[in-house]
């Protein structure tokens, strides 16, 4: 039978799931889903049937009900690079593959034939917002960002537009900063310079995959003034730099918080997605009983013959 394994933002908080996380591991032999995002983790595995409560979870996951920007559109791509890299990996069993599939079918549905992505507020947009009340002026500001993803290509491109004139970037993998860098008339920085780096940062952005912290209190020039933006789970920084004078932190909850305040329009499209949602249930688990009822007529033609 399929199982799920998950640890996700609505059963624990940030401190509790970084916990959880850095105990949370998986057989690499064992052909499995890993769905990794900065609110869940989420294992999936086994052979033959996949219970009913499974499938709908995956299906509201994809479908950006269980985000918690609700409608969210992140969670589409994620749950297909999860997806594209396990069938890289591994030859999957049926009901496995079939479940992704349609989870990913799901979610569109969802997200074409109901509004409850209009106007939805991602983690760059909530970053922007904020960005954007905390620095009046951005021109002749430096900002520092760490990690080179889809998130930050988000947050570059609104820097960009506004003009922002330094902007460096750092990745663990130089040649990723050098090529995002160079889209954004920005300046890639060896990671390991993040001291030098920091010296003369106005604005840090943080998003990386790392497991580890990345910025400690001891890399943090002292008495600089400067807004630090953790995008990052496990985080990034180190918490206690929010204690350091002339420094503002905003962690990953302190973001989902800022742009809840404008999730409240898109409520009343959530029972059009549940209805999609159980009509392509419905679809699923008929499909996995006439799998079942073909896989035992096929045997018992085996066995006659």
């Amino acid at each position: 039978m399929i199982e799920c394994r998950l640890i996700n933002n609505a059963q624990y908080d940030l401190k509790e799931r970084e916990a959880i996380s850095a105990s949370f591991s998986q057989d690499p032999s064992v052909p499995h889903v890993l769905l990794s995002t900065c609110n869940r983790i989420e294992l999936y595995q086994g052979e033959g049937d996949v219970p009913e409560t499974i499938v709908r979870h995956l299906y509201r996951v994809a479908s950006g009900l269980e985000s918690s920007l609700i409608g969210e559109r992140a969670i589409q791509g994620q749950i297909k690079l999860a997806y594209k890299e396990a069938t890289e990996k591994y030859k999957l069993p049926s009901s496995l593959n079939r479940l992704f599939q349609s989870a990913i079918h799901t979610g569109k549905r969802v997200r074409t034939e109901t509004g409850i992505s209009e106007g939805a507020v991602s983690h760059s947009q909530a970053t922007v917002e904020i960005l954007t009340q905390e620095i009046k002026e951005l021109k002749n500001k430096v900002v520092s960002i760490i990690g080179v993803n889809k998130l930050t290509e988000d947050i570059l491109k609104y820097l960009s537009a506004k003009g922002a004139m330094n902007i460096f970037l750092s990745n663990r993998n130089s040649e990723r900063a050098s090529g995002m860098a160079g889209k954004y008339n920005g300046t890639a920085i060896r990671l390991d310079n993040k001291r030098s780096m920091l010296e003369f940062t106005d604005v840090l952005i943080c998003a990386t995959s790392a497991p580890h912290l990345i910025i400690r209190k001891e890399d943090m020039p002292v008495n600089k003034e400067m807004l630090v933006i953790d995008l990052a789970f496990p985080r990034d920084v180190d918490e206690t730099i929010g204690s350091m004078e002339k420094v503002t932190l905003f962690n990953l909850e302190d973001i989902e918080q800022h742009a809840k305040k404008n999730i409240s329009l898109r409520y009343h499209e959530i029972e059009k997605a549940q209805q999609i949602i159980e009509e392509e249930i419905n679809k699923f688990m008929q499909w996995q009983m006439y799998s079942k009822l073909s896989n035992r007529s096929h045997f018992r033609e085996q066995k006659v013959i």
